[in-house]
């Protein structure tokens, strides 16, 4: 089943399955340092509660405006006259296939919903073509946040790599925090790096040609001042509590950040909307779905699995249940680990293939660049390629969707900003590196375009035609693939458990984080049984619908962000950071 994320978008502007064509008040807060976070004591009931109620009506708002959004379906004609002997009915489904289906239909109808608010097309003028929504609003929100912080996604970008090796902290002392730059780096990255590296780029090419890659590679660079901007707010306003853990992310900058703003009741409205989208993105779009996706995908080098998934869904269980009862130190000590190792596995799998076929790489790089300005009219033009690569890019670095500064508000620190620049690095590593290694496998090969790969092109199968592709120049690649997929998809759904929990811990108290977790491990055991494409599908439509509340706070809170980076560059400056060894 494929992602809704690997979707080019048709001529509609939608990208889902079925449209193949192209997410009194709290106690007092006590400053702990200058721009370091804040220290609070644990939420009262009353405001916890509070909290609770916001998200559950938002959930029965989504939920009944998907009823009323729904259409019938349809009639069935009646059968024609003359017919003899009509074919008989096919058997009802029973037992858990019949629940499936009940559940699928219940399901499409709040996709449905999603869908025509989130994913609306907006006609782009002069060009007779539309965008989706969410997507379109990522983009702007990356070119505005570009302009707004002075290009720091360049500037900032060798400052970056110094702050990641450490060269900025001290050995000797501790910042308020719980993870380390380069661990809350890890964790953010194991959580975009995943399947939409390897399948989503497939299916962009095979959509919108090589020069897709092109506007891939520019939303990407892009996105990375959208990184910077959330997650130097998730620095700024985290809370970290007596015992040393930290409650960060979007529903606390958008609850705090536009309540000092005089904006607090679209503050709170903005940060409970954020929270139900996280949640249900969490457990669906970060979970079930990644254990679907690579299960499909390991099972075509491990044929026992095909009608054993249950075994691969029990091992993911435990293995993500290890990891995830710690918390987010266990989880960033185990990203950090395997993040390097499933990056590395597989870039140098492509440079191996890259290596066979040095003497094409120029010819590779000359039909991205002119298919990007000149391509095919059987793409959609110019613009419908720039589409496809700004959507691919959305989907993949995830850069304006939020959920990045949970992980990075972590982060031992005193200087929010610092914490913003380490974090611009990750789109650059997800979609300009591992996402470009992808595209020039796929383009050399020539995979996008071979019709023996009919079906898995059709099919919007990205898993299965990069594995194609690679088994062209080497034919047991396909198996070190299946690693690297399994790899990608457990490191996912181990750092979006984080961020699902952080923000059930915000809606309903700390208290009953543990609940979350036990919910999290069962929807990893549903996700390689169940088969209902609808249920997988709102995850991720949960989570890049995240980005509509998110990219409007930012928006608002933009001038303190660039007020803090001036301040904190014209410091960096001046030489006033002290450096290590």
């Amino acid at each position: 089943m494929p992602d809704p994320r690997f979707m080019a978008p048709c001529h509609q502007g939608r990208h889902f399955q079925g449209c193949h064509t192209a997410a009194p008040s709290a106690a007092a807060l006590t400053p702990l340092r200058a721009g370091a976070g804040r220290t609070r004591r644990t939420p009262s009931s009353a405001l916890v509660a509070g909290r609770a109620t916001w998200a559950a009506l938002a959930l029965a708002v989504l939920v009944l405006t998907g009823s009323a959004r729904a259409q019938t379906g349809p009639t069935v004609s009646e059968e024609p006259i003359g017919v003899a002997q009509p074919a008989p009915p096919p058997a009802e489904p029973s037992g858990f296939a019949r629940f499936e289906v009940k559940v699928n239909d219940s399901m499409r109808v709040v996709n449905g919903a999603i869908e025509t608010v989130f994913f609306a097309p907006v006609p782009i003028p002069g060009t007779g073509k539309s965008a989706p929504l969410a997507v379109l609003w990522l983009v702007l929100g990356a070119v505005f946040f570009t302009f707004r912080m002075g290009f720091i996604n360049v500037r900032a970008f060798g400052h970056a790599i110094a702050v990641v090796r450490g060269r900025y902290t001290d050995p000797s002392a501790r910042a308020p925090g719980e993870v380390s730059h380069f661990q809350a780096l890890s964790a953010a990255l194991s959580a975009t790096v995943g399947l939409g590296n390897i399948a989503g780029v497939a299916i962009a090419i095979s959509k919108g040609g090589p020069g897709a890659t092109f506007w891939m590679i520019i939303a990407g660079l892009l996105g990375m001042s959208s990184k910077f901007a959330e997650c130097t707010l998730g620095q700024k306003y985290r809370e970290v509590r007596p015992d040393g853990h930290v409650m960060g992310g979007a529903m606390h900058y958008l609850s705090k950040g536009l309540k000092e703003m005089g904006l607090g009741p679209l503050g709170m409205v903005l940060a409970v909307m954020f929270t139900v989208l996280c949640i249900g993105g969490s457990l669906a779009g970060g979970n079930s779905f990644q254990v679907r996706q690579s299960l499909d995908a390991v099972s075509q080098t491990v044929p026992f699995l095909k009608d054993n998934g249950w075994v691969y869904g029990l091992v993911m269980t435990v293995l993500v249940g290890i990891v995830i009862i710690g918390g987010i130190r266990r989880i960033a000590k185990v990203a950090e680990k395997i993040v390097p190792s499933m990056c590395g596995i597989y870039i140098l799998a492509c440079l191996v293939i890259l290596g066979i076929n040095l003497d094409q790489i120029p010819t590779a790089f000359s039909a991205i660049f002119q298919g990007a300005f000149t391509p095919d009219a059987a793409y959609g033009g110019l613009i419908g390629v720039l589409v496809i690569g700004f959507t691919r890019a959305a989907f993949s670095n995830e850069a304006g969707i939020g959920s990045a500064a949970i992980a990075h508000s972590a982060a031992q620190t005193d200087h929010p900003v610092r914490e913003g620049i380490v974090a611009l690095l990750e789109p650059f590593i997800d979609t300009v590196i591992v996402c470009t290694m992808t595209a020039l496998v796929i383009v050399i090969t020539g995979a996008y375009a071979n019709p023996d790969f009919a079906d898995e092109i059709a099919g919007n199968q990205g898993a299965a035609l990069t594995s194609q592709a690679m088994g062209m120049q080497i034919s047991w690649f396909p198996y070190v693939l299946s690693v690297t997929v399994a790899l990608f998809a457990f490191s996912t759904m181990i750092s979006w458990s984080y961020y699902g929990e952080r923000c059930w811990a915000w809606a309903f108290g700390e208290r009953t984080s543990l609940i979350y977790k036990l919910l999290f491990l069962s929807f990893t055991f549903l996700g390689s049984v169940l088969s209902a494409t609808a249920v997988l599908d709102f995850g991720d439509l949960m989570i890049l619908g995240m980005a509509l509340p998110n990219i409007l706070g930012v928006l608002l809170l933009s001038g303190k962000v660039r007020a803090d980076l001036t301040d904190y560059w014209r410091r960096f400056k001046r030489g006033e950071f002290k450096t290590y060894p």
